[in-house]
């Protein structure tokens, strides 16, 4: 028997600053952590002021993890000390495995009209992980493959399957799945799901209904359980849904359409010691990686 996946959380994102002063919304980082495992943090860094993301973010250091950066809109410029560098455009992906140890920037620009759209996640690496060697991975938006269904839904697969057509993202621990979904309004789509892995979906353009009743519902938001008479469980612009356990999610549209990265993962169960962009297993760890990065020892591999 199939099962739906019902709604175990709401969330919305809340403006921050990281780097050198960005403005950017989190939608998700430390304080959730284990709900989202393997995922650990998930920043909107949308604006249409340059002023708000001009400074970017300087050479920092990473290790335990991966970040993976998706822009629609605008340009990244990035380097690291695997001796990358480049343009991450409209359309394009940086997948970066930090494993052992990388040194980074990224410095965003907007584009001719000063707007910058993107996303980027962290994915926890499990334990025996951790101190691989670093790797690095530069998609360009025509190398993602689309899926259009018969009801108009288009999908990009960046990592995953769907449909048989494969994203050019492989060979990830955590076996993601990350997916840029366009639902057609007046449209009712269900889409498949590994049972026992973290699914949720962050909406980014309209408005949609993630769960099969429309009626008033159950749902925790912001730490805490609501029984809300007065929301309207539709789902818009800025807002995550974390779902429950199940073998696929039903999404519908009524007069507007949805546009939403649809994002899961196989947990990792792992015990989580994190200190800004460092995130190992235990204190200890992280002491040994924040002395190496003081001492000079911090990178592991050389590009």
């Amino acid at each position: 028997m199939t099962t739906t996946r019902d709604i175990q959380k709401v969330l919305k994102s809340k403006p921050t600053r990281e780097g050198a002063g960005v403005r950017l919304n989190r939608v998700f980082g430390f304080s959730e952590v284990p709900t989202f495992d393997p995922f650990l943090l998930l920043d909107d860094f949308g604006s249409d002021n340059p002023a708000h993301f001009a400074k970017g973010f300087p050479w920092h250091p990473h290790r335990g993890i991966e970040t993976i950066t998706y822009v629609l809109t605008g340009e990244v410029e990035h380097g690291d000390s695997l001796g990358n560098e480049g343009v991450i455009g409209p359309g394009d992906v940086q997948w970066m495995t930090a494993g052992s140890g990388i040194i980074h920037q990224e410095m965003p620009q907007g584009d001719a009209d000063g707007t910058l759209v993107g996303f980027q996640l962290w994915a926890n690496l499990p334990a025996r992980q951790k101190m691989m060697d670093p790797r690095y991975r530069g998609i360009t938006g025509d190398e993602i493959p689309e899926v259009t269904f018969e009801d108009g839904t288009v999908i990009k697969v960046i990592a995953g399957e769907v449909s048989g057509v494969k994203g050019p993202v492989q060979d990830v621990v955590i076996d993601p799945e990350y997916l840029d979904v366009k639902v057609p309004a007046n449209t009712t789509v269900r889409y498949p799901t590994a049972r026992g892995h973290t699914v949720f979906a962050y909406v980014i353009e309209g408005e949609g209904y993630f769960c099969n009743e429309k009626d008033p519902f159950t749902y925790e938001m912001e730490g805490r359980n609501y029984f809300d008479l007065q929301r309207e469980p539709s789902i818009t612009d800025g807002e995550l849904v974390l779902f429950g356990d199940g073998d696929e999610i039903t999404v519908s549209t009524e007069v507007e359409p949805v546009r939403f990265l649809l994002i899961s993962g196989k947990p990792i169960e792992e015990p989580v010691a994190w200190y800004g962009p460092v995130v190992m297993n235990t204190q200890d760890e992280l002491r040994t990686a924040f002395e190496e990065y003081r001492e000079g020892t911090f990178i592991k591999t050389q590009g």
